[in-house]
């Protein structure tokens, strides 16, 4: 069953909450970091991307980028830019985009539950990645950023928290720049505190959304330091780690598509012929199309719009990888055609959020940076639910959660 454990977080106080709180760390290069975090002292920009303040030819992974990011760390706590709570509390953190509000329990989550998989995951992750968030755990002594998980709605929660929210004002209601509400409160009733743990220890299991590296980084730090402990007792603050937990029937996973630098040798005309094997292929012309139903797809190429629909004997709808619009597009299209074989490290092929529209698609293409671009419906919760119960993993770059949750709202300290 879940763990969920109440904390003391580190916070921002009202007045600088805005200006403090930043998009996650792997949202935004190193450039754009510059320029959002320019002339912004209270930004965590400073900690989660510390290269910002050393020069901009410095190796992302090198020492001094980390001890960058300890010593920004404890100047934010010197100048009480983040304090510390009293007591250990949970938080409920509300998001807002385009009128529909999401509400998530932030508390931590135990390393012993992703060991043990109740938290469940449908990503695979990349060392090279891991050990960069490792090495950021371990020399902030820290989770300076959350990770996103979703669970099975439970009725009482929401309950709870509906409750909380009409009795309680917000401890930070803000619009980021972006036009996504943030709204914060801290739950310091220790009976509701208390209610809200022991429903969790009723769920089977927990999902994570977003935030996979972070999560694994996390879980492998805490292990480390338990490993590392003769006197290990299983209460100290380095088992759990900071995730905010949305009930699974309020969020929405929006698409995540593709464009590719080149058809592999082929015009436009042969790339259509060839596609023809595997789909109903129409011309929409300049009329920009959307995907509105599962197998079917969004293409541009050369200046046109396409609509592709998959041909029975594509898919198997039996198999919750092989149903995936991500895997009909592989093994129909990005393999076999244009010669794409590992979308982890391809050169060849970059991947937009569905946040950015299509006209972003059509941007790239029109540029000459890209030939083709293709837009997916989107994964469903259940399917992505499905996937992680049957022990299964997603190809990469499915699953696109917006809006994403702001980082310095509240930070979970190592330090008991």
């Amino acid at each position: 069953m879940a763990i969920l454990k109440a904390f003391k977080g580190l916070r921002p106080s009202n007045s600088i909450v805005k200006d403090l709180a930043s998009r996650p760390y792997d949202v935004l290069d190193s450039n754009e970091a510059r320029i959002e975090a320019k002339g912004n002292p209270y930004s965590l920009l400073h900690i989660i991307k510390p290269e910002i303040d050393l020069p901009e030819d410095v190796y992302l992974y090198s020492e001094s980028v980390y001890q960058k990011a300890k010593e920004n760390f404890q100047l934010f706590q010197e100048k009480l830019w983040l304090t510390q709570d009293e007591n250990e509390y949970l938080y409920i953190y509300a998001q807002t985009m385009n009128g529909k509000t999401q509400y998530g329990i932030v508390g931590c989550a135990a390393v012993e539950d992703y060991l043990n998989n109740v938290i469940k995951k449908h990503e695979l992750t990349r060392p090279d990645k891991e050990e960069d968030r490792m090495k950021h755990v371990r020399v902030t002594n820290a989770n300076m950023e959350p990770v996103f998980f979703t669970y099975p709605a439970v009725k009482e929660i929401d309950e709870i928290v509906a409750k909380h929210i009409d009795e309680n004002n917000p401890e930070y209601d803000f619009t980021a720049d972006d036009g996504f509400g943030h709204h914060f409160w801290v739950i310091r009733e220790k009976e509701t505190i208390d209610r809200i743990i022991d429903l969790f220890d009723k769920i089977p299991a927990t999902y994570v959304a977003d935030g996979h590296h972070r999560t694994a980084a996390a879980a492998l730090v805490g292990n480390e330091k338990k490993n590392a402990n003769p006197e290990h007792t299983g209460n100290e603050e380095y088992n759990f780690f900071l995730a905010v937990h949305f009930p699974d029937n309020q969020l929405t996973i929006i698409d995540y598509n593709r464009v590719v630098k080149d058809l592999n040798g082929l015009t436009p005309a042969g790339f259509l012929n060839k596609l023809e094997l595997g789909f109903d292929v129409k011309d929409e012309g300049e009329n920009t199309f959307k995907p509105e139903a599962l197998h079917q797809f969004s293409m541009y190429l050369d200046g046109k719009w396409y609509s592709l629909k998959a041909k029975p004997g594509t898919y198997d709808d039996h198999d919750p990888i092989g149903v995936l619009d991500v895997t009909i597009l592989t093994n129909q299209i990005l393999e076999p055609i244009l010669d794409i074989t590992d979308l982890r490290r391809s050169k060849r092929i970059d991947f937009i959020g569905g946040i950015r529209g299509l006209g972003e698609l059509k941007r790239r293409v029109d540029s000459g940076e890209m030939a083709v671009a293709f837009a997916l419906f989107p994964v469903s919760m259940d399917q992505l639910i499905h996937i992680a119960d049957t022990g299964n993993i997603m190809p990469p770059k499915t699953t696109w959660f917006e809006p994403k949750l702001r980082s310095g709202l509240v930070v979970h300290s190592l330090e008991d």
